[in-house]
Formats: structure tokens, C-alpha cells, sequence
């Protein structure tokens, strides 16, 4: 394997481990503490609001009503909409998970 090659497996190796430690989490207070270890202050203040434009755009607010709502740009709102209609589909399965 060349030096590249080695880099990717353990960048893939290391991006599955991540996924690993969140399905590893069992309660809300674990989360919050695996964040605060993980990220900074911003860059959680920052999921957050994206989660909560997600939520907004979910149940059908328009965008200038989510931009509002939260403070997020318009460049953000529209960025977190993208992935919400995208084919990744991981806002939908978390709010339809937290709408139980």
C-alpha cells in the first residue's frame, strides 16, 4: 500500500470508529459529554442551530420564517434544506426518531 493508500484506510478506519462511538451513546447527558470533548463551544451552538433548522424546515416554515426563528443565514438555511431533501437522509431519520 503507498503512503496515500494507508492514509485513506486509517481516515476510513477513524470515520468508522466515530460513527461507532455516537451509536455507543445511551443517554442525552453521554452525548452533551462526548460533544463537549469532541468540539467546541461554537462548532456545537453551531449543530445546534442547524438541527433546529432542520426541525423548522421539517414542519414546513418557510425560509424566511427559520432564518428568523433561529438567526441562521439565509447561505445556512438553504444548505441545511439541501441536505434534508438529500439522499443521505440523515435529518429526516433523526427528526422522524425524535418526533416518537
Amino acid at each position: 500500500m503507498t503512503h496515500n493508500a494507508d492514509s485513506a484506510a486509517t481516515s476510513a478506519d477513524s470515520m468508522r470508529r466515530l460513527h461507532e462511538a455516537f451509536c455507543a451513546l445511551e443517554t442525552p447527558e453521554e452525548a452533551e459529554a462526548l460533544l463537549a470533548d469532541l468540539l467546541s463551544t461554537r462548532e456545537i451552538t453551531d449543530l445546534a442551530q442547524r438541527l433546529e433548522v432542520a426541525t423548522l424546515l421539517h414542519q414546513g416554515a418557510s425560509y424566511i420564517e427559520v432564518s428568523k426563528a433561529t438567526g441562521a443565514s439565509s447561505t445556512t438555511v438553504s444548505r441545511v434544506s439541501k441536505c434534508l431533501n438529500g439522499e443521505a437522509g440523515g435529518y429526516r431519520l433523526v427528526l422522524e426518531r425524535l418526533e416518537r
